[in-house]
């Protein structure tokens, strides 16, 4: 009885049992290698390099410090070029100018130039007045030189001195000398305009003119002399006060008397 219960069993067992289909002399070789394989993993670690994560350091050399690179920076300097790395741009070195709204770029030579100083004018002397020569023109329209010497007065602010004489008098020859020296003569001509006329002949219109300006009459001193402003008034007339002496200082003395 307990003999047929083993034997299924049993057999049931043997049917149930994979059997390997690689014969053990074929088994064990492979065995051996994979022992073989293993232990050399363990001593060298294993031969697939695992991936490198980002912002991971990279391995270094035996002898050599290792660099941690911040996250970010190996794929920074991997897509920038060795030369662009080591020249900088233009753009880089060079700061651009930052133009304010509103101002031109290029501001006019107005607004920095500072233009050179000019040099002080100084007024030009006033050209002296014509002064005329020694004697008396008895041809002479005096009226019409006394009236263009009132004119310039008018204009440049000199005074105009008559002189009533004769060719024949004296005294008119020694005033002639003193007008023609140049002390005389400079101030003659800074400061008047000299209208000589002729009384000595028969020119009823030049006696005319003396009386008008030496309304006094009587019996006239040669030479007569009077000083008129320019809007022609009477200043002085040496029929009234007397001639000054007739030599370069009492001459001179006398046009700078009147001469302002």
């Amino acid at each position: 009885m307990t003999s047929r219960i083993l034997r299924p069993v049993r057999a049931a067992r043997l049917t149930t049992r994979p059997r390997s289909a690689t014969p053990l002399g074929v088994r064990l070789p492979l065995v051996a290698a994979a022992v073989v394989a293993a232990g050399l993993t363990a001593a060298c670690g294993p031969s697939t390099q695992p991936t490198k994560p980002t912002g991971a350091a990279a391995p270094t050399t035996a002898g050599q410090p290792s660099q941690t690179l911040p996250a970010g920076t190996e794929s920074a300097s991997a897509e920038a070029s060795p030369t662009a790395s080591a020249t900088p741009s233009a753009s880089a070195t060079t700061p651009s100018a930052t133009i304010p709204a509103g101002s031109s770029p290029t501001p006019s030579r107005a607004q920095t130039a500072k233009p050179a100083p000019k040099p002080s004018r100084t007024s030009a002397a006033p050209t002296p007045a014509r002064i005329p020569g020694p004697g008396y023109d008895s041809s002479a329209d005096a009226q019409k030189q006394i009236d263009a010497a009132l004119r310039a007065a008018k204009a440049d602010g000199r005074m105009v001195l008559l002189d009533f004489g004769a060719n024949w008098c004296g005294n008119c020859k020694a005033a002639d000398k003193v007008f023609a020296q140049p002390q005389t003569a400079s101030i003659l001509g800074a400061s008047y305009h000299l209208v000589k006329v002729d009384i000595g002949g028969n020119s009823s219109a030049n006696s005319a003119l003396l009386r008008k300006y030496s309304p006094s009459g009587g019996s006239y001193k040669m030479p007569v002399l009077i000083v008129v402003s320019p809007s022609g008034t009477v200043r002085t007339d040496t029929h009234a006060t007397g001639n000054p002496a007739l030599t370069s200082d009492g001459i001179n003395s006398f046009l700078r008397q009147w001469a302002s």
